[in-house]
């Protein structure tokens, strides 16, 4: 197994006002998106305080016993809003279970467009006061890193810079925490997260507590992710790969298991 450092960018470049670092950043970030998939962001705009007291928010959730958890996985949404009990999700080409649990926020719609009636209701923890405040703040500041990111995409595409703004307005993105707790028997060939792409436009993925997020590259190899203290990793999807006639990768990825001895 490979390891590798992804390409790095410095999100600050491209806000800077120069317009000469604005354009080295975008041309990285093409170059980056066309040939890899994904690049680590540095400077990006999210505190290193907001996302800790996030970690800390839903590490307590996840700590709740399964019966509390349970309370918070709401039928018929399939996940979209709220709590999915550990081994729920696979791989579309997967019928094992990913070994993970996770929580997902959605959209807070502004200026009470009429798209509000369209998403569900994000679902508030009573155990846990701070988790719905906690976890807004911290998909607000995703969407605003996020943005910037999709319009040096548009440049880079030759769109206008403020393409993709109107799109993204209100839009339905997720905010996703993932728990993989501890493997404590053999696993029957399940893993962490099966490989897979990503269906969005743009991923934005913080950098994990531990280590086990491989991509595929070119030559079908498996490549650990290394990311950098303060880096956040920014992956194209298949949708932004459609709109660009696959010129932007929509790459391969997925979370393997642990060494035996972790």
């Amino acid at each position: 197994m490979s390891n590798i450092s992804i390409p790095v960018v410095n999100l600050a470049d491209f806000v800077s006002g120069d317009s000469e670092r604005k354009k080295s950043f975008v041309a990285q970030l093409g170059k980056a998106y066309h040939e890899v998939g994904f690049v680590a962001v540095e400077h990006h705009g999210i505190s290193d305080a907001l996302i800790e007291k996030f970690y800390e928010t839903v590490n307590a959730f996840f700590a709740l016993p399964q019966e509390v958890k349970s309370k918070y996985e709401i039928p018929g949404l399939a996940g979209q809003r709220g709590y999915t009990s550990f081994g729920k999700e696979h791989a579309k080409h997967s019928n094992k279970g990913d070994l993970q649990e996770f929580w997902q926020f959605g959209q807070w719609v502004a200026d009470n467009e009429p798209i509000k009636a369209e998403y569900p209701g994000n679902v508030a923890v009573n155990e846990l006061p701070d988790f719905s405040a906690t976890g807004k703040e911290l998909y607000k500041a995703f969407e605003n890193c996020g943005r910037e990111m999709l319009r040096a995409i548009a440049l880079f595409l030759q769109l206008n810079e403020n393409y993709f703004d109107d799109k993204i307005h209100n839009g339905n993105s997720i905010l996703r925490a993932i728990h993989y707790p501890p493997i404590l028997e053999e696993p029957d060939g399940a893993i962490r997260s099966e490989q897979h792409e990503d269906i969005n436009l743009i991923t934005l993925l913080v950098g994990a507590s531990a280590e086990g997020l491989q991509l595929l590259n070119r030559n079908d190899e498996w490549l650990d992710i290394t990311a950098g203290p303060g880096q956040i990793v920014v992956n194209v999807g298949d949708m932004l790969q459609r709109l660009t006639n696959n010129y932007l990768k929509s790459t391969t990825h997925r979370v393997v298991n642990p060494p035996r001895e972790k």
